[in-house]
């Protein structure tokens, strides 16, 4: 699954296909947000935003996909993110992808990105290849329900382990492009804060321009960038294109970032996460983001997922609106 990608090939292929990914990017959200699912100032902002819900914000209720699927749509997201583990309980109830991709049709959403952990990044040969083909089985299904991407964190490495070397983490995701440019699914590098891999925005943008693939991109977290350090000025060197799909969410100032975790995220504008700096640089990129609302919040599980899901959609819309353009 590996080849070998001398410097001089990947700066040529990346000065000539730059142009080429940022257009593609343009386009594919475009087409995403120009649906009439997504029309409504309700579901997207006029300033490039759609609005989505990822369902770990409500998995804790354990509703099933078919409820989640409602509840985003009732609550006015214009698209969803589920997880490939839910698409597979689906299945083993009977439904098949079809039924589901119907679904989300019918509801008036779209599949901008899907959760999977296919472990295509780790050193071991056979435990790569064995997650080679899950993410091929994974990127399968997030086509069949019309999905566009698939999130490619460094999965598979235990939180001990030795970090994976960047350049040959590139070979790798170039090596998973290729098998989403057979499904039709675009893989993006997954930031994740805890992990010694994909720590910092940087490491997913290097293993992102390393790779020489024209569609190659990154999936950042609010969370995440935290987590790991990456200071959020950050953003300001990144071009449009780059991050078609940001998790949104906040956090709090106690724990400190030493020890605080995915449970403790909560809703946009409840933390002191700088959200206006963050949209500041989003909006300046000038290409459509889809803004995914992904939490892991205890006590929002608690409660009645209608309302985490209608509070959730209110707050994205009210710092989408007071941050500065």
């Amino acid at each position: 699954m590996e080849h070998k990608v001398s410097r001089r090939k990947v700066l040529a292929a990346g000065a000539a296909t730059g142009a080429v990914a940022a257009t593609r990017s343009l386009r594919a959200a475009s087409q995403e947000t120009s649906s009439p699912a997504t029309k409504s100032d309700a579901r997207r902002d006029k300033s490039l935003f759609t609005y989505c819900l990822n369902t770990s914000t409500i998995s804790g209720q354990k509703l099933g996909i078919e409820k989640e699927i409602e509840i985003a749509a009732a609550a006015g997201f214009g698209a969803i993110e589920p997880w490939i583990r839910e698409i597979l309980d689906f299945q083993k109830t009977g439904g098949t992808p079809k039924d589901l991709a119907r679904r989300i049709k019918d509801a008036g959403l779209s599949v901008p990105s899907a959760i999977g952990f296919a472990a295509w990044i780790v050193d071991d040969d056979a435990q790569r290849t064995r997650g080679m083909e899950e993410m091929k089985r994974d990127m399968d299904l997030v086509a069949q329900i019309g999905g566009k991407r698939i999130a490619a964190p460094a999965a598979g490495l235990g939180r001990d382990a030795a970090p994976v070397d960047l350049r040959r983490a590139a070979e790798r995701y170039a090596a998973v492009c290729e098998l989403g440019r057979k499904a039709g699914v675009t893989p993006m590098v997954e930031i994740w804060g805890p992990s010694k891999t994909l720590q910092k925005l940087g490491d997913g943008v290097m293993v992102a321009m390393d790779s020489g693939q024209p569609e190659a991109c990154v999936l950042a977290d609010v969370y995440h960038l935290y987590k790991g350090g990456t200071s959020f000025s950050s953003l300001k060197m990144l071009a449009g294109g780059t991050i078609p799909v940001f998790h949104f969410n906040d956090y709090p100032a106690d724990p400190p970032r030493e020890k605080i975790t995915d449970a403790h995220r909560v809703f946009p504008g409840d933390g002191i996460a700088p959200i206006p700096q963050i949209l500041h640089e989003l909006r300046r990129m000038a290409t459509p983001c889809v803004l995914s609302l992904e939490l892991f919040n205890r006590d929002y599980w608690k409660r009645s997922p209608v309302k985490v899901a209608q509070e959730g959609m209110g707050k994205m819309r009210k710092a989408v609106e007071s941050a500065p353009t």
